[in-house]
């Protein structure tokens, strides 16, 4: 299985599976099947299929190092820019279905609707880490500021959970909003669990080595 994800293979097929929610989006707008709203229907759909992937770029760390395979690494910048493609996608069917890329009526409903705000920092960041995620920028900024920039994504799931929960506030349907923030709370309460060990290992070892002395 780890050989197979060194295959040159993997990433083309990788990258046909990440575009398979948009092709399904299109031919189901093309052949009127989603429903009766269907601008509503795709500013919900991109926006659930932004959770998804973020939810999968999130969870390639616990993977790789629960499975010891390092190889799904090569993987993690790929479905990141999947998150931020369908972010943008999100985002350009709210601009145009809702407000008609009207940006005067963007910015009033950004200031009347708190959710709307919440939305645009996530998707803010999501450019910055789309935008720094090749190695030029890891060169330019180096691999510490460059891992504590991209330390980000953990605020754009925060940002994406309040901004989902908000959404739905006023149709009291919290279940999916529920599902996504217990898969985003693992694979963070993961991390840290990781920090914790990882600062009490050394504390352990810091303090082995000053008795040695």
């Amino acid at each position: 299985m780890r050989k197979l994800l060194l295959y040159p293979v993997a990433k083309p097929v990788l990258f046909v599976l990440c575009l398979l929610p948009l092709v399904w989006l299109v031919y189901a707008a093309a052949t009127n099947q989603l429903g009766a709203n269907p601008a509503e229907a795709l500013i919900r759909a991109t926006g659930d299929w932004t959770l998804r992937a973020l939810c999968l770029v999130l969870a390639v760390t616990p993977l790789r190092v629960t499975t010891a395979s390092p190889q799904l690494a090569r993987f993690r910048r790929m479905l990141g820019l999947f998150v931020f493609f369908y972010a943008l996608l999100h985002l350009l069917s709210y601009s145009g279905f809702d407000m008609g890329f009207d940006l005067a009526e963007i910015a009033r409903d950004i200031a009347k609707r708190p959710f709307i705000l919440v939305g645009f920092l996530a998707f803010f960041l999501l450019a910055v880490l789309a935008a720094t995620s090749f190695q030029r920028a890891i060169r330019a900024l180096g691999g510490r500021r460059w891992q504590a920039l991209h330390r980000a994504v953990y605020g754009v799931a925060g940002l994406a959970i309040l901004h989902f929960f908000w959404m739905r506030a006023g149709k009291n349907d919290f279940a999916e909003v529920a599902v996504y923030a217990a898969i985003l709370s693992v694979l963070l309460g993961w991390r840290l669990w990781r920090r914790m060990v990882s600062r009490a290992a050394r504390s352990s070892g810091n303090g082995k080595a000053a008795k040695s002395f």
